[in-house]
């Protein structure tokens, strides 16, 4: 139960993230100093159905029809609406005390490099607004791709905002299905871009082949060996050669892409290795190629939780400290979900949300489409 504080502004966050696993939503109160502090938090996990459904919809080969997508559109809504409103019941507090909810919403295709250049997010906001009661900001990355940007990644503005230090070369990574990293140094501009896979393959895999949504703990990797000739292989992908800003998504990184590299004589607990060190790796030759002089890493996302990819990314990077972000006082799960509350405070304050240094945007930008409630 929140205790409303005077003078304070309330917004609400709801992230889902690419490995679809729940939607989180978390209520965010903005002091007058604009600090921020987490006043209340709720998960919803993704109905089965609903999940499978959106495996199927971001598979290359999908040949389902547009009722399917409108369904799954509309659905998400609810369930958004559903969770946020759960939300504001835990808290206590009235939803006029609340300005705005910021929908990140589902992607199901992120496309800013081929023509026509888009990011498609699903859950309608108009649900959300309506069944709440509360004015709800959605889309918020395409402005930034009209602009000539990316899209992707949003969350370094906000890290910027809350994660930096005047005297320390930090760096924050955010370890979803994607792997996105915002270098925060106290000498130049915020640079981010996403390294490639955070999660994505290894729950692919794991789904694939132990029929478990995920590797707790790393524990299924760190049964078995990585092959440094399969690792090599993976780390010639165009991508990770490719000059930031980049961004990418589970539309590129899939199971498609990784079947395109086996050898079926790899055991499987070996390939699970593999990927796990393929995360690892690529994040750290980011780290050291965009931000040599850093001294400090921070993680958050589901990747944080993984007992063995911390592991090894401590092992690749030793000279560094490397923390969960919960040492800087927000908690690696919920940063994402934060991100786009403070995302739909820009918005309503006609303040920008995006970093062209980061995106690759001509200029600032403010995000999102308002939905009044």
């Amino acid at each position: 139960m929140a205790n409303q504080q005077p003078d304070a502004e309330y917004y609400i966050g709801i992230m889902s993230g690419t490995s679809m696993d729940a939607i989180d939503a978390v209520l965010v109160c903005f002091k007058p100093d604009d600090q921020l502090e987490t006043s209340e938090v709720h998960s919803t996990p993704f109905p089965e159905k609903i999940r499978q459904s959106l495996r199927e919809l971001i598979k290359p080969d999908w040949a389902g029809s547009l009722k399917e997508v409108a369904n799954l559109n509309a659905t998400l809504g609810t369930l958004y609406a559903q969770t946020a409103q759960t939300l504001i019941d835990k808290s206590g507090l009235p939803k006029e005390a609340i300005s705005a909810i910021g929908n990140h919403g589902q992607t199901v295709w992120h496309q800013p490099d081929i023509e026509p250049r888009f990011s498609w997010q699903l859950g309608d906001a108009n649900q959300i607004a309506e069944i709440t009661g509360v004015t709800t900001i959605a889309d918020f990355r395409n402005r930034d791709i009209a602009a000539g940007g990316e899209g992707a990644p949003l969350v370094p503005a906000f890290h910027q905002s809350v994660f930096s230090s005047a005297n320390k070369h930090r760096v924050v990574v955010n370890i979803g299905g994607i792997s996105n990293i915002s270098v925060l140094s106290p000498e130049q501009s915020t640079i981010g871009f996403d390294t490639g896979p955070g999660n994505a393959l290894m729950d692919a895999w794991c789904l694939q082949q132990q029929s478990l949504a995920y590797d707790k703990d790393g524990q299924w990797a760190a049964s078995g060996q990585c092959n440094q000739a399969l690792l090599q292989q993976f780390l010639q992908d165009p991508y990770f050669k490719r000059p930031y800003p980049k961004s990418t998504g589970k539309e590129y990184f899939n199971l498609g892409w990784l079947n395109s590299h086996l050898d079926k004589a790899i055991p499987e607990e070996d390939v699970q290795a593999t990927l796990l060190e393929l995360t690892a790796v690529s994040i750290q030759q980011s780290i050291m190629e965009a931000a040599p002089q850093t001294e400090e890493v921070y993680i958050c996302g589901g990747g944080a939780r993984n007992n063995a990819l911390m592991s090894r990314l401590r092992a690749l990077m030793p000279a560094v400290r490397l923390e969960k972000t919960d040492v800087l006082g927000i908690d690696a799960d919920w940063v994402e979900a934060i991100a786009f509350a403070w995302l739909a405070r820009q918005t309503l304050k006609g303040l920008p949300g995006n970093l062209p240094s980061a995106t690759g945007a001509k200029d600032f930008r403010v995000l999102g489409a308002i939905y009044t409630a």
